[in-house]
């Protein structure tokens, strides 16, 4: 698909300093402009297979959807897509989950972006988390499906007690748990120079909001902000899975299609 504008997609995945195998993964695709993360979850290795199910579905069936449809689509079309593929991959692991036993009660979570020409389309499920780096300020532009977040907001806890509270990781929504899942779609517009961070909760609880800003301000491009960033979090105790999805857009001009994987690896 050919955007308006160039689009550079960057992202690294990391075990962290306290697991023996990662549950995280990722794909990137700028012929689709198409970025993806999830963050499994269960026991045995069951997180790694419905992280992996998931972002290899979104991959290859939204993705060749996105190609075909080129910049045509309207974005109620685009949302729809992101609809039915994240249903279809939710049923997916489900089923996967319910007729093995290793896998029993596995799912993930989901953070994802699709770049359109009238702005990029952000959707998630459960606590991964998509934030926006515009003019030197950083912005969360989802908000987690997670127990601590329904605390939040019904003003139980502060934000400083929520900083340190010990049940950061329950999430309330996640893809393959249940045979039907919601997921949380919006459109946003785009500027030139907007770059934007996916990440596990291994990195955004590890690295607050100031400290993702200062070490994306200080990388000499994407790549480097993912490994600063997947550092950053491992030196201050890396207790989960690391993953980090960078993306930016620039002014009117084209760039070449490219794709890659991240997949956990033990």
């Amino acid at each position: 698909m050919s955007l308006p504008y160039p689009l550079e997609l960057a992202g690294l995945t990391d075990v962290g300093r306290a697991r023996t195998n990662n549950e995280d993964a990722f794909a990137l695709d700028n012929e689709a402009a198409l970025a993806v993360l999830a963050d499994g979850m269960g026991g045995y290795n069951a997180g790694e297979v419905a992280s992996q199910m998931l972002v290899g579905f979104l991959h290859s069936e939204l993705g060749r959807w996105l190609k075909e449809a080129a910049a045509a689509a309207p974005p109620e079309a685009v949302r729809r897509a992101v609809e039915i593929c994240v249903d279809n991959a939710n049923r997916a692991i489900h089923a996967a989950a319910n007729s093995n036993a290793r896998y029993a009660g596995m799912g993930t979570t989901l953070v994802m972006a699709v770049f359109r020409p009238e702005g990029v389309c952000v959707a998630h499920v459960g606590d991964s988390r998509a934030y926006r780096l515009r003019d030197g300020k950083l912005e969360q532009i989802t908000r987690d499906h997670s127990l601590l977040q329904e605390q939040l907001d019904a003003g139980l806890i502060t934000p400083e007690q929520a900083a340190v509270a010990l049940h950061k990781n329950l999430v309330t929504r996640a893809v393959g748990v249940e045979e039907q899942v919601q997921v949380d779609i919006a459109f946003h517009p785009l500027q030139p120079g907007d770059q934007f961070i996916l990440c596990s909760d291994g990195l955004s609880d590890m690295l607050n909001p100031s400290q993702l800003l200062a070490l994306c301000q200080r990388s000499a491009n994407l790549a480097d902000a993912a490994r600063q960033l997947i550092a950053g979090a491992n030196e201050q105790g890396g207790r989960d899975n690391i993953t980090a999805v960078l993306a930016r857009v620039g002014p009117q001009g084209r760039t070449e299609p490219r794709s890659w994987w991240g997949l956990g690896r033990r």
